[in-house]
């Protein structure tokens, strides 16, 4: 099946983070993707996601607006909007520690 990819919008992007907003219509992908660094997700809509991981093992997973949620690196996956509404959420990369 083809989907759209996601919206991005670069927000910030220096030597210690990156803050990406994803804007997705139903059914649009983030497209299968690993995280280098550890993240925070924090959604600014309601949604529901698809998560395909590089073994094709699907997960679900229901954001709440304004409720943020970390990871670690090395994840990889697809990111799928499974919802019937647009969905948003702001991705911050960690990219370093401080010294």
């Amino acid at each position: 099946m083809h989907r759209d990819k996601a919206k991005t919008n670069i927000q910030i992007d220096n030597e210690r983070i990156r803050a990406t907003e994803y804007e997705f219509n139903k059914g649009d992908e983030t497209g299968f993707h690993t995280h280098k660094w550890d993240y925070v997700v924090i959604p600014q809509t309601n949604g529901k996601l698809l998560l395909v991981d590089d073994h094709k093992i699907e997960t679900t997973a229901t954001l709440i607006k304004g409720e943020p949620y970390y990871r670690k690196a090395g994840i990889s996956h697809n990111v799928i909007n499974n919802g019937n509404e647009k969905l948003v959420f702001i991705e911050i990369e960690i990219k370093a520690h401080p010294v």
